[in-house]
């Protein structure tokens, strides 16, 4: 019985968040299309200020009259889902609701802090960039300012973990946890940084949603294999939010997932993997790349670009970057991109997922 109360405790929250999406986003839409909440002039600018021909030419007719801010639909029915259950269990007369409720201090109020935090410092920058495209391209906070705040709040998190929750090593699959000591803070902040920076891979309709979908899926799996039931329930409620905004966001994309997205959902997906590692004798970080493969490749493609023309006088190794704009950029459909974006996705999450309940 216990058992399959577990499963369900895990089940509802995707089938909840996924029916308050459904339901709100109608509402959501209306509201950012009313206002006008889209780039204003097509086309943006590089990590260096440059302008990007080959990008502009691709998205001219899409960057602008579809909003942004999509990302709203996926925190915000998490956020419902989550504290709704919270007041039932503690004010319903019905005990079922204190069994359902997964809000928990050892799991997930840290996942759930970070998701809202990285929610709105993302809304500022998507509002910010939206009403400073009325002038140029250009407009938000500048790359350096948001990798300063996802910085500041990896680094603040791995401080929690190595003071107050004694987090000191890192699991190794088939060897046991690896000593790493005060290394951990700068390690759990690089990896915050490195997987934020895969948040680039906002730039296709379905394309974010469909990856971190199959990627928090994969690491509700592994948390549900290690006992941590309430993560795993918060894991499958960030999946089925994910669906409801994918529901509206395949081609023609209603809206675009943005900052306030795509920046809490990476956080989130870096501190889950964190949390299923050395806290339950895990290899939840070993198995990060795997998982997340498509968001480091997307990172790793801009990276390479940037480097190959400080390099070699402005050439360049891609058409575009970053990976997935190059595919683009060389005549492949957006919807074959992104449809072999979601099978490569799937295979790298079932490869963690082995990996991490065998190791």
């Amino acid at each position: 019985m216990i058992e399959i109360l577990s499963v369900v405790k895990v089940i509802l929250p995707a089938a909840l968040t996924f029916l308050v999406g459904i339901s709100l986003t109608p509402y959501i839409a209306d509201f950012l299309y009313k206002n006008e909440m889209w780039k204003k002039k097509p086309g943006k600018l590089d990590t260096a200020g440059n302008a990007t021909p080959v990008y502009d030419k691709l998205y001219e007719k899409r960057d602008v009259g579809t909003p942004r801010m999509g990302g709203i639909v996926i925190w915000l029915s998490a956020f419902v889902v989550i504290s709704l259950l919270w007041v039932l269990a503690r004010f319903s007369p019905f005990e079922i609701f204190d069994k359902l409720e997964f809000l928990s201090r050892s799991q997930t109020w840290i996942p759930l802090a970070a998701l809202m935090v990285g929610a709105f410092v993302g809304l500022l920058d998507d509002w910010l960039e939206i009403k400073g495209s009325r002038d140029n391209v250009s407009g938000g906070l500048s790359s350096t300012k948001r990798l300063i705040v996802v910085g500041l709040i990896g680094l603040l998190v791995s401080i929690w973990f190595f003071f107050k929750l004694g987090v000191t090593s890192i699991g190794i699959p088939f060897l046991g946890q690896l000593e790493i000591g005060f290394l951990l803070i700068p390690l759990f902040t690089f990896v915050i940084l490195v997987i934020y920076s895969g948040g680039v891979i906002d730039g296709l309709d379905g394309l974010s949603g469909g990856v971190l979908a199959s990627m928090f899926s994969a690491y509700g799996i592994i948390a549900f294999a290690y006992d941590q039931i309430n993560l795993a329930a918060f894991c499958a409620a960030i999946v089925g939010a994910l669906l409801a905004f994918l529901w509206f966001n395949i081609p023609p994309a209603r809206f675009y997932m943005s900052e306030t997205g795509s920046m809490a959902l990476t956080i989130v997906l870096a501190i889950v993997a964190f949390m299923t590692d050395e806290l339950v004798g895990g290899v939840g970080l070993f198995v990060l790349p795997i998982i997340a493969f498509p968001l480091i490749a997307t990172a790793g493609s801009s990276f390479l670009q940037i480097m190959h023309k400080k390099l070699r006088n402005g050439k360049k190794i891609w058409l575009a970057a970053p990976l997935h704009h190059h595919f683009e950029a060389i005549g492949w459909p957006a919807t074959k991109v992104v449809m072999r974006y979601w099978v490569i996705s799937v295979i790298f999450a079932s490869v963690g997922i082995i990996i991490a309940l065998i190791g």
